[in-house]
């Protein structure tokens, strides 16, 4: 088979990116429309659909990326190597502003760490062959493991898992089982997975706290996250994380969902059939999801089993949509947004999370109070966006949308230069 992109797929991908970097960069925290916020716990928002939504499209694309399904050690080598190269490009994200370079503070230090990320992507992200890419991804990973648990202060604290690192590791497994097995089997390893997990966090009493809960601080899976990543969690939870270990079981149910939806669109039969079949399988799993909401909560930070299933229910509708218009109706004129968002997903992945974190570093006098300093983020926000607006929270959303339109430029411009950067 000749391996070809689905442009449907593409547009997903492209939409779901922008959603993530409008909703990741407010430009404050305290002005933000309900919508564009997570759900404080059970629940669900838009917000709280674009995380389910990349790693099911990123299920859907292996079939494209790998038509010719066969199992051997370079396979696996190649699976294994972009696997960890996403891991690690998300866990630099959470070393760089905690990088020290002997005494060196402010602009100069700021420096050493663009040149270390920039040294960082292109080993992540260049174009070597494939024992070069093994070495380069395995050197990196080496120094941050080493570095986060070596003792040294600056990194006592880094956080070990994330959003990449967690997408890493469903590519991994998610691709391992299409190599290896049929479509039964994997309908069949998403059923266990998600009943294993639902059993675990529902049945199985929490150690040294008592019986069986879903409350924040004292489910199983924080319970766990307090003993193998202790210190190294999301700073805002502190004892457990949204990425952690247990809650990843079901994050590969969502991969492996996509994994299925992707095998559906390379069967030969005709297109319209495949839009039935795929909305009547997301009507489907959108009802028990709703229904299993009752006694196991749609939840993101727990990733619970319902949310799995209603996530990916709703993430098949849209591209049961998509695919329709742009694949069947041949409509496509409106796609070239999405598809430049689409096709170099990992580049906004790892610099939008670098360059909010850069304009909050660097510091300039402040114009409204002389002996204060203030980042350049606060400054462009609070005095060329803010005085436009009387509600904050448009504000707030303006800026978000600025900076989705520059890295619209930027993308474009990669676009057009035919660069794209893979794993």
């Amino acid at each position: 088979m000749i391996k070809e992109r689905l442009t449907s797929l593409d547009v997903f991908r492209g939409f779901t990116i922008m959603l993530m970097t409008i909703v990741n960069n407010p430009g404050s925290w305290d002005s933000i429309y309900p919508p564009l916020e997570h759900a404080e716990w059970n629940g669900c928002t838009p917000t709280d659909l674009v995380f389910p939504f990349f790693i099911f499209i990123m299920g859907t694309a292996i079939p494209f990326a790998m038509p010719t399904k066969h199992f051997d050690f370079p396979v696996f080598n190649k699976i294994m190597v972009r696997s960890l190269r996403i891991f690690c490009l998300g866990l630099f994200l959470n070393f760089f502003g905690k990088i020290q370079f002997f005494e060196l503070e402010g602009i100069p230090l700021l420096l050493v760490r663009l040149t270390i990320t920039f040294a960082v992507a292109y080993a992540l992200l260049g174009n070597f062959n494939l024992k070069i890419k093994t070495i380069l991804v395995f050197s990196v990973l080496g120094i941050l493991l080493i570095l986060a648990y070596s003792g040294i202060e600056a990194y006592q604290e880094v956080r070990i898992p994330g959003v990449l690192q967690r997408i890493g590791i469903v590519y991994f497994f998610t691709s391992l089982l299409y190599t290896k097995t049929s479509r039964k089997t994997q309908f069949l390893v998403v059923s266990v997975l998600l009943l294993l997990y639902w059993g675990l966090m529902a049945l199985v009493p929490v150690p040294g706290i008592g019986a069986a809960n879903l409350a924040k601080e004292t489910n199983l899976a924080s319970w766990l996250d307090s003993v193998l990543l202790k210190g190294h969690v999301w700073l805002e939870t502190k004892t457990w994380d949204p990425e952690g270990f247990l809650s990843t079981i079901p994050a590969i149910a969502s991969g492996i969902i996509g994994l299925l939806v992707g095998q559906l669109l390379n069967l030969p039969m005709q297109k319209k059939e495949i839009v039935r079949r795929m909305v009547l399988t997301a009507v489907a799993i959108i009802i028990v999801g709703i229904v299993w909401n009752a006694s196991f909560p749609i939840n993101k930070s727990l990733w619970s089993s319902s949310y799995v299933l209603f996530t990916s229910g709703l993430a098949i509708l849209c591209l049961s949509v998509l695919y329709y218009v742009v694949e069947i109706a041949n409509y496509k004129k409106w796609t070239e947004l999405f598809i430049i968002w689409g096709i170099n997903p990992m580049i906004v992945f790892f610099f939008s999370g670098i360059i909010p974190r850069v304009l909050s570093i660097i510091e300039i006098q402040n114009p409204e109070i002389a002996t204060e300093q203030i980042n350049l983020k606060n400054y462009f926000y609070n005095f060329f966006i803010t005085p436009s607006f009387v509600n904050p929270m448009n504000a707030s959303l303006a800026y978000a949308l600025l900076y989705a339109v520059f890295w619209s430029l930027l993308l474009w411009i990669l676009y057009k230069n035919k660069l794209v950067f893979k794993v």
